[in-house]
């Protein structure tokens, strides 16, 4: 149901009207071992003029720690609507958060970049921990994090 809720989320935000064709992808974050509390993470698209297009998934549930968590927040402006149903647990140190949902095939090679921000208590921020290109090329290819992200990598 998550990733239903996902899919449509984003999809919708970001297809023309009409029957838009989607292919399942597996999002993969392997977090460092930091040695602190748990992660949150958010990872959401931009598009080809890094507009800001729509939230994929939410790792972490307390809202008071959402600002933290600052390129997404201030695109946002914080709001909950984008991400509700798509919401769930922090994810720990030396952790793996996986998530499967469904993309509209008119994402990939078109300009649209995932971006994951990410925040852990009492440490530092990390926004654009993991910046790629939502290309179908670059599905299966490893790329590093900046801080508390490993890495990360998409595939169909």
């Amino acid at each position: 149901m998550k990733s239903l809720l996902a899919s449509l989320a984003l999809t919708t935000a970001l297809t023309v009207p009409g029957l838009a064709l989607a292919k399942p992808v597996t999002l993969t974050a392997d977090l460092n071992a930091y040695g602190g509390q748990n992660a949150f993470l958010v990872i959401y698209a931009t598009d080809a003029s890094g507009a800001y297009a729509g939230t994929l998934w939410m790792a972490g549930g307390k809202t008071r720690y959402y600002q933290h968590l600052s390129n997404w927040y201030n695109a946002t402006n914080g709001s909950m609507a984008e991400i509700a149903g798509i919401t769930g647990a922090s994810v720990g140190s030396g952790r793996t958060l996986q998530i499967s949902l469904d993309l509209a095939d008119t994402l990939f090679d078109a300009g649209y970049t995932l971006h994951i921000d990410a925040a852990v208590e009492d440490m530092r921020e990390s926004p654009n921990d993991v910046k790629v290109p939502l290309t179908t090329a670059g599905a299966g290819k490893p790329v590093a994090g900046r801080r508390y992200v490993s890495s990360f990598s998409y595939s169909f």
